[in-house]
C-alpha cells in the first residue's frame, strides 16, 4: 500500500511539474550556468527563454515549427561521446547547457517547449523508430493534433514537419509519454502496453531535482 501511495504522489508532482513553465530560468540561474558552464552556454539558455516567449503570440501551428526549426539548430552528438554511456536522456537544462545532444534530447526539449507553450501532453509522444534506409534506432516526437489520425512528426534530421503516414523512411515501434507505453495500430489508434515507462518517469525524476 505505502508504494502505491508514493507511485500516486510521484504522478501528481509530475503532473504538476509538466504544468509549470519548465524550463525556465532567472538572472540567478544566468549566473549559476555562466560560473558552472561559461557564457556561452548561459546565453543559448538566455536565448532560449527570450524565443519560446516570442513563440507565444504564433497559433498553435506556427509554434510547432518554430519550435522544430529552432531547437534543431542545437548540434547533434551521440550519447557515447557526451554521456560515456548509451541512451542517455539528458534535461532540457542539461541539453541547453551543453548545446548538443542524441536524438532523445531533441525529443525530450521539443516535448517540455511544446507544454510550455500550451499543448496538450496527451497528445504529445515520446516515439523510438527504426529507419529503414540508414538503418539503427532513433527517436522522434509524436503529435496527434487530431485523434485516430496519423500524428505529426517533430524530427532533429529533418527541418519539415510532416505526417507519420508520409515518413516512408520511418518504421514505428513505441509511443511513450507520462500514461504510459503505447503501440499504433493500422487505424492510428494508440494501444496501451504498459501503466508507465520507468525511463520516463525517471527523467521526470531528475528534472524535479534540478536546481
Amino acid at each position: 500500500m505505502e508504494s502505491v501511495i508514493k507511485y500516486f504522489i510521484f504522478i501528481l508532482f509530475s503532473t504538476l511539474l509538466l504544468a509549470n513553465n519548465y524550463p525556465n530560468y532567472t538572472e540567478d540561474d544566468y549566473i549559476k550556468i555562466a560560473r558552472k558552464s561559461g557564457n556561452i552556454a548561459k546565453n543559448r539558455a538566455k536565448d532560449y527563454q527570450e524565443t519560446v516567449l516570442s513563440f507565444k503570440i504564433h497559433t498553435k501551428s506556427k509554434q510547432l515549427n518554430e519550435v522544430n526549426l529552432y531547437l534543431n539548430q542545437l548540434l547533434p552528438q551521440y550519447d557515447t561521446v557526451i554521456q560515456n554511456k548509451e541512451d542517455y536522456w539528458a534535461t532540457p537544462k542539461e541539453f541547453l547547457c551543453l548545446g548538443y545532444g542524441d536524438c532523445e534530447d531533441y525529443v525530450i526539449i521539443k516535448y517540455f517547449t511544446l507544454l510550455k507553450l500550451g499543448f496538450n501532453k496527451e497528445k504529445l509522444f515520446f516515439t523510438t523508430v527504426h529507419e529503414k534506409f540508414a538503418g539503427g534506432y532513433h527517436m522522434v516526437l509524436s503529435y496527434f493534433k487530431i485523434q485516430n489520425q496519423s500524428p505529426l512528426i517533430l524530427d532533429n534530421l529533418s527541418f519539415k514537419i510532416l505526417p507519420l503516414k508520409d515518413r516512408k523512411d520511418l518504421d514505428v515501434d513505441l509511443f511513450i509519454n507520462h500514461s504510459g507505453i503505447y503501440k499504433l495500430n493500422l487505424e492510428n489508434k494508440l494501444i496501451k502496453l504498459h501503466n508507465k515507462s520507468y525511463k520516463f518517469n525517471k527523467l521526470l525524476k531528475k528534472i524535479s531535482q534540478e536546481n
